[in-house]
């Protein structure tokens, strides 16, 4: 494994190393998830991680031992559910702290939105009130860009303290995000106890995997690869490396001023699609010679949105170029994030590396 898609694990922000303290980790197979148990692991933390399935408890396993390591008995796989409250008071018990990092993404467009809505909201809410009541000191959640910036305002510009209004027409993952986010402050503050949440909201989330688990931000990066996209959506938008989204879940698991705060994460510029498919075939040279090169026009968006989900997305954010302020998250917890150009190129190599590109 390259240098540039090892696991990272985050400095000592708080209580130093993690000195074998218990961690939940939900979604242990996702996306973020991996990279999160890895950095854990690395920083001397135990990892206990829920699966809806532990059929996929070998894949997990096997995904952390591809750092390099074996984990061996620092690493525990559990099944849990978000949809059922069974599970959830085990999978608490004697841990630490919680990174919620696990949220139902639908495969395909929902019937209803509720289909989304609710199993985000309440399964965040089954998460913290078990975490409540088994004593665990904090809980990180990861939120998301989504549920801070997609109700348009004066100058594009965003930070933690801009809110998505849930009842503007937009789809049932941004939707989910914002109402489960809500839920969790509010339940939090009502009923929490001495439980501390911290939130974390990302911006789209690019990077390498680290197994074939693809996440819909990878899959458009592999689309571009295989040539399945002629063009794309004429849409900017904030991109952060999934190396520094569990870069910042390790500092706000245990820096002292994170508690009750909000962080919004992302690199230094928007960028859009076509500027990242312009990197591929920089960068990749031959490898990248079926990435798109033509964007769609601003009407072919608003044709398109009545009939594609992706495309009502991308028709919400049409002409916008968004500023995304994270001057918090690098004050208060000494967060960085990496360029772009090197977010796009490791994501690229890592899907070439798992033989997840068409020839």
């Amino acid at each position: 494994m390259s240098r540039s898609t090892e696991f990272r694990p985050a400095e000592p922000t708080g209580n130093g190393e993690g000195n074998g303290e218990l961690v939940l980790v939900t979604g242990g197979n996702g996306y973020l998830g991996s990279h999160v148990i890895g950095s854990l692991l690395q920083a001397g933390y135990r990892v206990r991680t829920t699966v809806r399935s532990l059929n996929r408890a070998d894949q997990i396993r096997a995904t952390a031992a591809s750092a390099g390591s074996d984990w061996g008995a620092r690493l525990e796989i559990v099944r849990a559910d978000l949809d059922t409250d069974e599970g959830w008071d085990e999978a608490a018990r004697t841990c630490t702290y919680v990174l919620h990092v696990a949220s139902p993404f639908p495969a395909g467009q929902p019937r209803h939105e509720d289909e989304v809505i609710i199993p985000a909201r309440d399964g965040a809410l089954r998460v913290l009130r078990a975490a409540r009541d088994q004593g665990v000191r904090r809980v990180v959640m990861t939120s998301s860009f989504a549920a801070i910036g997609y109700t348009r305002k004066a100058g594009d510009e965003y930070d933690e303290h801009d809110w998505t209004d849930p009842n503007d027409d937009l789809t049932a993952y941004i939707k989910s995000k914002t109402v489960a986010e809500r839920a969790a402050w509010d339940f939090t503050q009502a009923e929490g106890g001495d439980l501390e949440l911290v939130v974390i909201a990302p911006s789209g989330i690019f990077g390498p995997i680290l197994n074939d688990h693809l996440s819909a931000s990878v899959a458009f990066v592999k689309a571009m690869l295989d040539g399945a996209l002629a063009v794309v959506p004429p849409q900017y938008f904030g991109m952060v490396d999934v190396r520094d989204v569990a870069d910042i879940h390790l500092r706000a698991m245990t820096h002292p001023e994170a508690a009750g705060e909000r962080f919004l994460v992302s690199g230094d510029d928007a960028i859009s699609f076509l500027q990242m498919a312009n990197i591929l075939a920089e960068k990749l040279g031959e490898r990248a010679a079926r990435v798109p090169t033509q964007e769609l026009t601003a009407e072919q968006v608003r044709e398109g949105a009545r009939t594609n989900p992706a495309l009502r997305d991308a028709l919400s954010q049409l002409g916008k170029v968004p500023v995304l302020h994270t001057d918090k998250a690098r004050k208060v917890l000494g967060w960085a994030p990496r360029d772009v150009v090197t977010t796009v190129v490791d994501t690229a190599e890592s899907l070439f590396r798992q033989g997840l590109i068409d020839r």
